[in-house]
């Protein structure tokens, strides 16, 4: 059972909170315009925050669309940079409430974790389970059901004008992901199921920090009452391992039926056992017990957008530092697998020195 807090809102609107909560937004980008915009008369702009904020008149602004190829194909939604202010802002007080709730293998969005981290964590249980399945939830970010949400964070955060300050937020998503998501319905549903509040903006911090909260309640599911010993999360892609290929059958079986009453589906078709000697595709490798693989369709997609950035560098769209960011980017991520040879072939035959 989870402890819940109360008189969190007037740590939400206090003055020092807010400062860093526009560091934490500007961190980065004081040359873009609107950070820019915002600074230009920042005490005002940060003290209107603040009445809004404890006379509960804030309202958050409309979302600027746009989407991305990598590392999978999203309609990612901008929030205004003062609704930014206060997302950190409402973050700096509750994630660490919810922090304490996780379990120790989830990686996505949290201090000392990442990518890298569940990587390892990956290699370290392949070689010491001989089965293992990885499941991935179908259209996760739209799938998000707003009542679902609250509720769970209603467990944990007690003060109202708290829980005001975050429906809000939360309701301001509503419809922004609704093209990205196919109806499915479950088991009671009727025909208003259709006009359930779901979805939230990818590019929120608020956004990044509910998904764990939200798949929490599968973690605590699989470690507490499946009782799964070895078991990885990253954002919605979940690994688990073990010694007999039936559990996972079984617990396949079980975590797709939990997962309905979170309203989350899962890809059926490769949520499949396999021995842990054939590896395991997981956060963009192919990860074996004695070494790892980028999977070739994203080395294909480097090469496409490598091609593109010197066509814009020879056009002067691009500059110099900024290819070199990109490619060094791109190098430090897949150096953590077996692509010595990989990266030389592609950025040799851009004309390209790295490694």
């Amino acid at each position: 059972m989870s402890k819940t807090f109360y008189n969190l809102y007037d740590k939400i609107c206090h003055p020092l909170n807010l400062w860093r909560a526009y560091k934490d937004a500007a961190r980065g980008k004081h040359y873009q315009p609107a950070a820019a915009f915002f600074e230009y008369d920042l005490e005002k702009n940060l003290i209107e925050i603040e009445q809004k904020l404890k006379d509960e008149t804030y309202q958050p602004g409309g979302y600027h669309s746009f989407r991305i190829e990598k590392p999978k194909r999203r309609l990612v939604n901008a929030a205004p940079f003062r609704d930014r202010v206060v997302h950190h802002a409402l973050m700096n007080v509750i994630e660490p409430l919810f922090e304490r709730q996780f379990i120790f293998d989830s990686y996505a969005n949290r201090v000392g974790k990442g990518t890298h981290a569940a990587l390892d964590r990956c290699t370290y249980y392949l070689r010491r389970y001989k089965y293992v399945m990885h499941l991935d939830v179908r259209q996760f970010f739209p799938s998000i059901d707003h009542q679902v949400l609250l509720s769970i964070l209603s467990r944990s955060i007690g003060d109202k004008h708290a829980m005001n300050l975050i429906c809000k937020i939360i309701t301001s998503g509503n419809g922004v992901q609704a093209d990205e998501y196919d109806m499915v319905y479950f088991s009671g549903d009727d025909i208003f199921s259709v006009s359930r509040p779901r979805g939230l903006p990818i590019g929120n911090l608020t956004s990044q920090h509910w998904a764990n909260v939200y798949l929490n309640e599968l973690d605590q599911y699989v470690k507490r009452i499946l009782k799964c010993r070895a078991y990885i999360r990253y954002v919605d892609d979940e690994v688990l391992f073990t010694n007999e290929k039936e559990q996972l059958n079984q617990w396949r079986v079980e975590v797709i039926q939990y997962l309905q009453t979170l309203r989350l589906t899962i890809h059926e078709e490769s949520a499949q056992p396999r021995p842990s000697y054939m590896g395991v595709s997981f956060l963009g490798f192919q990860v074996f017990p004695d070494h790892r693989r980028l999977k070739p369709a994203n080395g294909y997609a480097f090469q496409r957008r490598l091609k593109n950035m010197l066509l814009f560098f020879q056009s002067g769209e691009l500059s110099q530092q900024d290819l070199t960011i990109c490619v060094q980017s791109w190098i430090n991520h897949v150096r953590y697998g077996d692509t010595w040879g990989l990266r030389r072939a592609v950025l040799s035959s851009a004309g390209v020195y790295g490694g």
